[in-house]
């Protein structure tokens, strides 16, 4: 985005800071090649001020050290360390409750999302005059058919029995308007689906395409077939936005209870006419079905029970261990105390 399209909004952004947040863990290799592009990024909008919230979730492989070093250097880097390993959007929660910044952009740090969509994305919601920006994929370079394919299906999913509408293949590159941040910290779910919970609050959002790049250095955190994915996608995303799961259960317990009704009259019929009645074949076929089907049904309601025995309990999304502020903002909270 070049610095003339953003003209037109020059004296408002003078007056505007913005806050980028990262979740991460063990990144030390792309955060060297994504602080640059982001400065470069950034500076260029001609904002008041701006800020970069790094979220550390325990990593061990010197990404603390390194931020740190950055930190001295320019003063503009935040890091945020939790105690011990909490999530990535446990962590994104974490990044915005520490973010001051009057718009809030939370991103994945391995540089798939480039940082030189940010002005693009800022010019966007200016000009639209909305809360959020979000961006859709046009095409996913270094990502597997079958990766894609089950994307696909999960989007699907979601559209099809969910309460909210995602927009299909938008993750979580999005531009936030203070009030949004604030409205999202309100919700104190212990499982945050980061995408639905923004789509959820509702508010102006609009559309920005954009191609995703494959990682720039490193393995992705999250196999399409890991436990962590799917386990996130039934708790996080399916159990919390939608009761389709529930209403299935019901049905196939009624279209189970009419055929059991139906068979049963049938086998008085046999008995008044004398017919030979099922052997212990059919009756033991029967027995498993249904306490299979009974199984199934069980287990989803476990999945809403423990649900919701995690938000009874109450514990913080996460425990921050110590935050890294630059040392004038240090100087300047001590002064104001």
């Amino acid at each position: 985005m070049s610095s003339a399209k953003l003209n037109p909004f020059a004296s408002v952004l003078r007056q505007l800071t913005l806050s980028v947040v990262f979740s991460f863990r063990n990144e030390a290799q792309n955060l060297e090649l994504l602080i640059p592009r982001l400065r470069e990024a950034c500076g260029g909008i001609g904002l008041k001020d701006f800020e970069f919230v790094f979220v550390n979730d325990c990593s061990n492989d010197g990404s603390l050290e390194f931020l740190l070093r950055e930190q001295k250097e320019k003063g503009d880097i935040v890091i945020v360390n939790t105690s011990r390993r909490f999530g990535v959007s446990e962590c994104v929660m974490a990044g915005l409750s520490e973010s001051r910044g009057d718009y809030v952009v939370y991103m994945d740090a391995d540089l798939q999302d480039p940082p030189e969509l940010i002005p693009e994305m800022m010019e966007m919601l200016l000009r639209e005059r909305a809360d959020v920006v979000y961006t859709t994929r046009r095409r996913r370079d270094g990502e597997t058919w079958i990766k894609l394919q089950i994307t696909k299906l999960g989007y699907w999913l979601l559209k099809a029995f969910s309460s909210i509408e995602v927009p299909y293949n938008s993750g979580d590159f999005k531009l936030l308007s203070r009030r949004v941040v604030n409205e999202v910290l309100r919700m104190k779910e212990q499982k945050p689906f980061m995408r639905g919970l923004v789509t959820w609050v509702g508010f102006k959002q609009v559309q920005l395409f954009y191609d995703r790049l494959p990682r720039a250095r490193g393995e992705t955190k999250f196999p399409v077939f890991s436990r962590k994915v799917i386990y996130n996608f039934i708790d996080s995303a399916l159990i919390s936005f939608s009761d389709a799961p529930l209403k299935a259960a019901l049905g196939m317990g009624i279209m189970i209870t009419g055929g059991a009704c139906l068979l049963f009259c049938w086998i008085i019929v046999q008995k008044l006419l004398g017919w030979a009645l099922p052997g212990w074949t059919a009756v033991m076929a029967t027995i498993l079905v249904l306490g299979g089907v009974q199984l199934f049904i069980i287990g989803i309601l476990g999945l809403y029970i423990h649900t919701i025995y995690l938000q009874v309990k109450g514990r913080p999304l996460f425990i921050v261990d110590r935050v890294y502020r630059p040392r004038a903002d240090v100087d300047q909270s001590q002064k104001n105390g």
